[in-house]
């Protein structure tokens, strides 16, 4: 398996400076504007609450805090579906952690046909942050005959004890489900407080997703930033 630095390394500091969604009205959830997709940027985004959210092309990119969050409850054992847990318990996919991040972002993006924000400066940026420890992916794999094949994954950014998960996809039925919960099981296993699902979707609440007010998931976050996790993937 490849290996992404561990403690991750911190990029130079970006000139970029964002206000505080704290002192936003709650009926607010655009921050800022600007297609600075470095290392520095993202991470001081991620750490203040806030995420990019390109419109379709890099030269129009909102960054976003919304409100209310979405977040997935890591403090107790997750409470799956029925049909859910018997596919974790049998499925033919095999599953890796880390082990092909750019192409789990490509496939976010691609099996979204035109409807898609993940465009190429976005991937190269995140593709920084992975390669300095701070983005990571599952990988959810079918076998061929001529070897395997990338049939569903999660990826997202780490800081601190939260991590924000970013985008998920599948080809076959369930597997963005089975990578969405082995990432659960790695977070609670190393300890992360928080898991920010971002923004509030059918297929996240059917996980069990659940909605929470921006100033509380800002002092959950501030928390989070407190503590260094055990090593996330392994």
């Amino acid at each position: 398996m490849p290996r992404v630095p561990f403690p991750p390394i911190e990029p130079p500091p970006t000139r970029v400076k964002f206000p505080n969604p704290d002192h936003l009205p709650s009926s607010w959830d655009v921050v800022a504007e600007g297609c600075d997709f470095s290392p520095g940027t993202l991470l001081l985004a991620y750490r203040s609450g806030i995420f990019p959210w390109p419109q379709g092309h890099a030269r129009d990119v909102l960054w976003v805090s919304p409100n209310p969050r979405e977040i997935f409850p890591l403090e107790k054992p997750p409470h799956w579906s029925r049909s859910l847990r018997r596919t974790l318990r049998k499925h033919p996919y095999e599953v890796t952690l880390d082990e092909d991040f750019m192409s789990v972002m490509r496939m976010c993006g691609e099996t979204r046909a035109d409807d898609t924000w993940i465009i190429p400066e976005l991937i190269e940026g995140y593709a920084h942050l992975h390669a300095l420890g701070w983005a990571h992916s599952v990988e959810v794999w079918e076998k061929t005959p001529g070897g395997r094949e990338l049939v569903g994954g999660i990826y997202g950014v780490s800081v601190g004890s939260a991590f924000a998960g970013e985008s998920m996809f599948h080809t076959r039925t369930d597997t963005s489900k089975i990578a969405f919960a082995t990432l659960v099981s790695a977070l609670r296993d190393a300890g992360y407080t928080l898991f920010d699902a971002q923004i509030w979707t059918s297929h996240l609440a059917s996980l069990g997703c659940i909605e929470t007010t921006r100033d509380v998931y800002l002092a959950q976050l501030a928390d989070a930033l407190t503590h260094t996790p055990k090593l996330l993937l392994r």
